[in-house]
C-alpha cells in the first residue's frame, strides 16, 4: 500500500466533499478550517519522531476531522467524520488497525477531550491551535457568525463571549510544544476577553430590547433575518439550476455539432441533397449553444469605490463586483462602517438580493430562449430531413447485358 499516494487520494476526495456540499452557513467549520488542522498538525508532528504509518493517521484524521459538519447537526458531527472516513477507507480497502487509529483521533476532538496517545494529542492541538495565536479574535468572529446561522433565536453577544472564555480557562494543550509555543499569546487571548467582558458590552439585539426597539409583537428583525437569509439562499439555488441547464444544452449540442462534422459532412459528397437540412441542424444547434453560453457568461464591475459612495451609501459592499479590485484595508474599513449602521447594511442585503434576482430573470429567459431554439430546431432539421429524402427519388438505372451461353435464362 502506497502511503503518499493514498495520502494525495485523501487530501482531494475530502476536498471535492467540501466543494460539493458546503453550505455558506459555516463560516468557521469549511475547508479552509480543515486545512488550517492539516498543515497545523503537521507542523506539531514536525517536532516528534513519527514513522511513516503514524504521519498518515494523522493527516488523514486532520483532513477528515470536520466533514461531519457538511451532513449533520455540530453535536454529532464526529461520529458522522467517522463514518465518512471509513467509507472512504472500505473503498480503498485499508487495513483496519489505521481505520481504527484515524477514527480515534477524530473521536478524541470531542468535547470533553480526553487524548489517549501522541496522535490524538496533535490533531487536539491543531484543531485548538488558533486559541493561542493572534488570529483567536478573527476565528471566534467566525464561530458567532456561524452559530448565528445555526441559531433559530438571536444569539447574545456577551453570552457567546463569557462561554468563550470558560472555554479558554478549560481548555489545555497536551503536546510539549503547544504548552510552550502558545501559552503566552492564549493567555493574552483571555485577558482581552476578559477586559471586555468587564466594560459591560452588549450586542445591538440586547440594546434594542432594553430601549423597547424591539417588542414581542414587533419581534420581526428575526424573523426579517430569516427571510432575507432564505430569500438570498432560493435565489443562488435557483442560479445554479439555470447554470445547469445552461450547460445541459451546450453539453448536447456540442456533441450533435461534432457528430455533424465528423459524419454528416463526409456523407454530403455522395447525398449532395442532404446538404440543406445539415446546415440547418448546424445553425440551430450553433445558436443554441451561443444563447447558453451568454446565459452563464458573468458580468463583472469595475470593482471599486471611493469614500464618497460610503458615506453616501451609494455602493453594496456584500457583491464582490463592487470591490473585487479594493485593498484588503479599504475593503475592511468600509465593511465596518456599514456594520455600524442598520439601515446601510439592511439596504445593501436587499439591494443584494434585487441584483441577484435581475440576472436570475436575464439567465432564466436566456436559458428559456435556448431550449425554445433547440426543440424548433430539432423538428425543423427532422422534417427537413425527411422531406429531403422524400423529394430525392434517384433513377434507378435498368440491368442490361448480353447472353452469351445460349440458353433462355
Amino acid at each position: 500500500m502506497d502511503l503518499n499516494t493514498l495520502s494525495s487520494e485523501v487530501q482531494q476526495h475530502v476536498i471535492n466533499m467540501f466543494r460539493e456540499h458546503q453550505s455558506p452557513k459555516l463560516m468557521f467549520h469549511n475547508l479552509y478550517h480543515t486545512e488550517y488542522v492539516v498543515n497545523k498538525s503537521a507542523l506539531i508532528a514536525g517536532n516528534y519522531q513519527l514513522n511513516e504509518q503514524e504521519q498518515f493517521v494523522l493527516n488523514m484524521a486532520a483532513w477528515f476531522h470536520d466533514t461531519g459538519y457538511l451532513f449533520v447537526p455540530p453535536a454529532e458531527h464526529e461520529e458522522k467524520s467517522v463514518e465518512l472516513m471509513k467509507q472512504f477507507a472500505r473503498e480503498r480497502q485499508m487495513p483496519f488497525d489505521i481505520v481504527n487509529e484515524v477514527a480515534g483521533c477524530i473521536m478524541a476532538t470531542r468535547l470533553p477531550r480526553n487524548p489517549s496517545g501522541l496522535l490524538q494529542e496533535i490533531l487536539c492541538d491543531a484543531d485548538t491551535f488558533n486559541f493561542g495565536t493572534k488570529e483567536f479574535k478573527k476565528t471566534n468572529e467566525l464561530v458567532f457568525t456561524e452559530l448565528q446561522n445555526a441559531s433559530e433565536v438571536p444569539l447574545s453577544r456577551r453570552k457567546f463571549d463569557e462561554r468563550t472564555l470558560q472555554l479558554l480557562k478549560d481548555h489545555e494543550f497536551y503536546t510539549s510544544y503547544c504548552k510552550e509555543e502558545l501559552k503566552e499569546e492564549k493567555k493574552a487571548n483571555q485577558k482581552k476577553l476578559k477586559k471586555k467582558l468587564a466594560k459591560g458590552n452588549k450586542d445591538v439585539y440586547e440594546i434594542a430590547i432594553e430601549r423597547n426597539e424591539i417588542t414581542e409583537k414587533e419581534g420581526t428583525t428575526k424573523g426579517m433575518q430569516t427571510m432575507l437569509r432564505l430569500t438570498s439562499s432560493n435565489h443562488i439555488k435557483l442560479s445554479d439550476m439555470a447554470d445547469s441547464k445552461a450547460n445541459i444544452l451546450i453539453s448536447v449540442n456540442a456533441i450533435i455539432i461534432s457528430v455533424i462534422l465528423g459524419v454528416l459532412l463526409r456523407k454530403l459528397q455522395t447525398d449532395p441533397y442532404l446538404t440543406i437540412p445539415t446546415i440547418i441542424f448546424l445553425a440551430f444547434s450553433v445558436t443554441t449553444i451561443v444563447i447558453a453560453i451568454l446565459a452563464t457568461r458573468p458580468i463583472v464591475n469595475a470593482g471599486t469605490f471611493n469614500n464618497a459612495d460610503i458615506v453616501n451609501k451609494k455602493t453594496n459592499l456584500l457583491f464582490f463586483g463592487n470591490f473585487h479590485n479594493m485593498g484588503w484595508q479599504e475593503y475592511e474599513d468600509a465593511m465596518r462602517t456599514m456594520m455600524k449602521d442598520s439601515d446601510y447594511l439592511y439596504t445593501s442585503i436587499i439591494q443584494d438580493i434585487y441584483h441577484l434576482g435581475v440576472v436570475l430573470g436575464r439567465k432564466y429567459r436566456l436559458v428559456r430562449l435556448a431550449y425554445t431554439v433547440f426543440m424548433v430546431g430539432i423538428i425543423v432539421s427532422v422534417i427537413s430531413f425527411a422531406v429531403a429524402a422524400l423529394v430525392y427519388s434517384p433513377a434507378v438505372a435498368p440491368v442490361t447485358g448480353t447472353n452469351t451461353t445460349g440458353l433462355p435464362f
